[in-house]
């Protein structure tokens, strides 16, 4: 458990938020609480609860492009906090008292939670792209020149190998990787027999047990990757892409089987109004879906939900031979029962090697 966790298990809401805040390292962020201290009465403040992987996406081009949309609008300036973690981290940090108006996660699940919580009231999947923003797709990274010649999920079973990829505990980018390793061994995309459930777990236990860091996001994970640590990161493909338009040199190979990561954002209702800034927060999830702040996630890696920008943008992005989605596995809950529930797939491959999660 990270620091925030285990603070918002003890400390009131609004300190909570500030330290959240706080540890986001954004320069666009405000430390007043919402509603309060000289800033409220010029401007409003929304408070933005995201995963770790879009942080650049947000705080460079989608908030001010907001910002500046909303002024030229209304007259009204905004500020925002922005506090970013590992998915279900951040997800557990806002049911316990972290109060985000919106919600950027990496996965349905973790929105779910916080609508269990009681926190989201509305029908977020209701919206245009069923409740998502983005769409990625999950890649292998390599070294400059990929000198191992790692280019499927097979050859991640190699015997020695250093393998980087986050806990499924905390990261949502962890959960695809997981889903992209076992869905292609069921379709019959690796050297598992298609349909063959305990060949897919036995490819689960060889990679994993290569597996050297288990960070908390996958943004963490790529850093350590940057840093010289590990041979080859499972990550999402915009990891990559952020990286290399930041200077990096390292490449990634795109498997002939792997899961369309899609990511939601949601209103937090309870908090929004709370705050006053429902209004706001509807238009700021409304914004991220136009096809200007589309094209900007697209700059950073990020493949979008809009079908036309979708098709302006391909040329950027490399096809996959065979791409699948969470429904094709079943549905998040399938998914959740037979991978991730204590003692599910999950547990038993990583339990094998003495490195339970």
């Amino acid at each position: 458990m990270n620091l925030i966790e285990s603070l918002s298990r003890t400390l009131a809401p609004l300190a909570v938020l500030a330290l959240a805040t706080s540890l986001a390292g954004c320069g666009d962020t405000q430390t007043a609480a919402p509603g309060s201290g000289p800033a409220a009465a010029a401007t409003r403040t929304l408070v933005l609860g995201a995963y770790t992987t879009p942080r650049e996406a947000y705080g460079k081009a989608i908030i001010p492009a907001f910002q500046r949309y909303w002024k030229e609008k209304t007259g009204e300036d905004v500020q925002f906090q922005e506090s970013y973690l590992g998915s279900g981290a951040q997800a557990r940090a806002i049911v316990s008292g972290f109060e985000a108006d919106v919600a950027a996660l990496s996965l349905e699940p973790d929105v779910e939670s916080i609508a269990k919580a009681g926190l989201i009231t509305h029908d977020w999947k209701a919206g245009p792209a069923r409740g998502m923003v983005t769409r990625s797709i999950v890649v292998i990274a390599v070294r400059p020149g990929n000198p191992k010649g790692l280019r499927d999920w097979d050859d991640l079973r190699t015997a020695g190998l250093n393998v980087l990829t986050p806990n499924v505990r905390t990261s949502g980018g962890a959960m695809w990787s997981v889903c992209a390793l076992w869905g292609a061994a069921l379709r019959g995309e690796t050297a598992a027999p298609k349909g063959d459930t305990a060949a897919a777990e036995q490819l689960l236990r060889d990679v994993l047990k290569n597996v050297s860091v288990m960070d908390k996001g996958a943004r963490e994970s790529i850093v350590n990757f940057e840093k010289g640590v590990g041979e080859v990161a499972i990550t999402y493909e915009n990891e990559v892409l952020v990286g290399r338009k930041a200077g990096q040199t390292y490449e990634y190979a795109v498997p002939r089987s792997t899961i369309l990561i899609e990511n939601p954002i949601a209103v937090v209702d309870r908090y929004a109004e709370k705050h006053k800034v429902r209004d706001l927060a509807e238009a700021f999830v409304a914004f991220v879906r136009t096809p200007a702040a589309q094209r900007a996630f697209s700059e950073y890696g990020l493949r979008p939900v809009d079908d036309s920008v979708a098709r302006e943008v391909a040329a950027g992005f490399p096809t996959v031979k065979d791409l699948f989605t969470v429904g094709d596995l079943g549905g998040w809950p399938e998914v959740q029962k037979t991978l991730f529930e204590p003692g599910a797939a999950y547990d038993r491959a990583t339990a094998r090697e003495g490195r339970r999660q």
